[in-house]
């Protein structure tokens, strides 16, 4: 599809403000105070789209975290992640946005959000945002 003269995407391009954190469902940890555990999450297809193009952009989105009080309900990640499918956002705000968003229903004391995002044009990229103390 040819893109128009004035600029302007030929397809719709949702605002990132239209994702909430309301699918995410935390559940008690059981163990906190008894020890640490680190939880690795892999969704390996995700999908937005470029804001300038419109095109889609697909990549890994990989969560790594060490709980204090909550985890998260897998599905309602799902659901969340979800939501992003026609969402313009950049990989660099995207990785932040879910990072930010996670943190502030989990409270974790330790997360990591990655992405790594397929070739365009010969260029891959690997981005990462973390909360909290290094390893």
């Amino acid at each position: 599809m040819e893109q128009p003269s004035n600029g302007t995407p030929p397809v719709r391009i949702e605002s990132p403000d239209g994702v909430t954190t309301e699918p995410l469902e935390a559940i008690g940890y059981q163990y906190r105070g008894q020890r640490d555990i680190e939880v690795f999450i892999e969704q390996p297809e995700h999908t937005s789209v470029c804001p300038m193009t419109g095109l889609p952009d697909f990549g890994t989105l990989q969560i790594r975290y060490v709980p204090d009080r909550k985890i998260v309900e897998l599905k309602s990640l799902k659901y969340y992640l979800l939501q992003y499918r026609n969402v313009g956002i950049f990989y660099e705000h995207l990785v932040n946005r879910i990072l930010d968003d996670l943190v502030s229903v989990l409270s974790p004391k330790r997360m990591e959000v990655s992405g790594v995002f397929t070739a365009r044009g010969g260029i891959q990229t690997r981005v990462t945002a973390v909360h909290g103390e290094s390893r």
